[in-house]
């Protein structure tokens, strides 16, 4: 069956059940006692079996098929001996389709008919002492076919809400996946302008290198040490940048936007001043740097910072908190950092608008830690949040770096 027979016919539940109804009832006219011949109750099956038929098309033409039903129960009944339940129920199944599919008024008006030819039919063709249907089931008739009209019509309304609901539902989660998107962009813009700052810092450093060895080179043609030392400062540098460049560009796309002329202002170098700040809020901040730190790339001190600035700022923001602990530790080829609150169960979990100078919400900074090959997290503690971050470090002899040495407390 192609396409356009599979939306013409349909079997359902319904089909089934009728035509499970009209074979019992086929398969019992042998065993009853109708008084006719034979023929015409094979005969009497034919209208009951249109019917059943009819079922199939119901939902392309409701109205039709209900019509069409109805008209063989006004000629199966007066006239079969072998009265069945197959016709009315066609006829039920029919009208619950018209009003279910949301055509109201026409289901209305067919069980208007429907009770208007009963009373037709019993009060005045048929006589008074040979009438086959009492007031009292003309009462329940009425009210069977007022609830069946009813229910189709609160279903229809009820899978309108529902598609409602589910469309809503769609264009919310649309919604969210659009901002998670934008969100990331945003992200990878503000990406951008730092490693311009950062790469422009290097490769400055590197052609002015180059060109005082070469200038002095020929000016001392003899003397090598110089252009020697200037030469390893060059293959540091580029190492460096090559380094940070290949971390930072795999997020990044095409940058449609005005080159920033003035360099990233933030590191861990102001960390004490980002809590001196949030302390200005009311909020015990403690600031904990645990084993030595090393020398920190300024993509990594500059990641770090806007991690525990958009955490602190989270915290301010959307969390009853009074106290938040942050906490450096320093690892060999690694820097883990961790915030967490006291602000209650779900605190400081925001995904909001960004914060001007700092990420966007979660999204953000787990952006930052894994542009750079870094891990992040987040989660509810069931009495606060905690944020954790890994940022990687170029292994190497620990020295004096940018959050100072040993295991220092600050509480502002």
């Amino acid at each position: 069956m192609n396409a356009p027979q599979r939306q013409v016919f349909r079997v359902d539940g319904a089909v089934w059940l009728a035509g499970a109804v009209l074979a019992a009832e086929t398969a019992a006219l042998p065993f009853r006692e109708l008084d006719q011949p034979g023929a015409v109750t094979l005969l009497g099956v034919l209208p009951p079996l249109l019917a059943w038929a009819s079922l199939l098309v119901r939902h392309r033409w409701p109205v039709g098929v209900a019509v069409a039903a109805m008209a063989v129960s006004a000629v199966h009944y007066p006239l079969s001996a072998a009265d069945g339940a197959t016709p009315m129920l066609v006829f039920v199944l029919a009208l619950y389709t018209v009003t279910r599919s949301g055509r109201l008024v026409a289901g209305i008006a067919i069980a208007v008919s429907a009770m208007l030819a009963i009373a037709w039919g019993e009060f005045i063709v048929g006589a008074a002492d040979q009438r086959h249907v009492d007031n009292t089931a003309i009462v329940l008739l009425s009210g069977w076919l007022a609830s069946l009209v009813l229910l189709g019509h609160t279903m229809r309304v009820r899978q309108a809400y529902l598609r409602e609901a589910e469309q809503r539902a769609l264009a919310a989660e649309r919604e969210r996946d659009v901002r998670a998107r934008q969100s990331a962009t945003e992200e990878r813009l503000r990406l951008a302008r730092e490693l311009h700052d950062v790469l422009g810092h290097n490769i400055s450093l590197i052609s002015v290198q180059t060109a005082a060895a070469l200038h002095r080179s020929a000016k001392r043609p003899g003397e090598t040490a110089e252009l020697i030392a200037a030469l390893t400062s060059v293959r540091d540098t580029s190492k460096e940048a090559l380094r940070e460049l290949r971390a930072t560009l795999g997020v990044l796309r095409q940058v449609d936007e005005e080159a920033p002329v003035t360099p990233a202002p933030a590191g861990l170098d102001r960390l004490a001043e980002l809590a001196g700040r949030a302390g200005a809020t009311g909020l015990d901040v403690t600031v904990t740097a645990e084993g030595e730190a090393p020398v920190v790339p300024p993509q990594i001190s500059l990641a770090a910072y806007r991690i525990v600035q958009e955490s602190l700022t989270n915290v301010t923001r959307h969390a009853a908190a009074t106290r938040a602990d942050v906490t450096l530790t320093w690892l060999p080829g690694e820097l883990r950092l961790r915030i967490e609150d006291d602000g209650g169960d779900g605190g400081g979990t925001p995904d909001g608008p960004p914060v001007v100078g700092g990420g966007s919400g979660i999204g953000g900074m787990a952006e930052r830690a894994r542009a750079l090959g870094g891990e992040f997290e987040a989660g509810s503690t069931g009495r606060g949040f905690r944020v954790t971050a890994w940022l990687p470090l170029p292994v190497g002899e620990p020295g004096q770096g940018a959050a100072g040495t040993a295991t220092r407390q600050s509480a502002l």
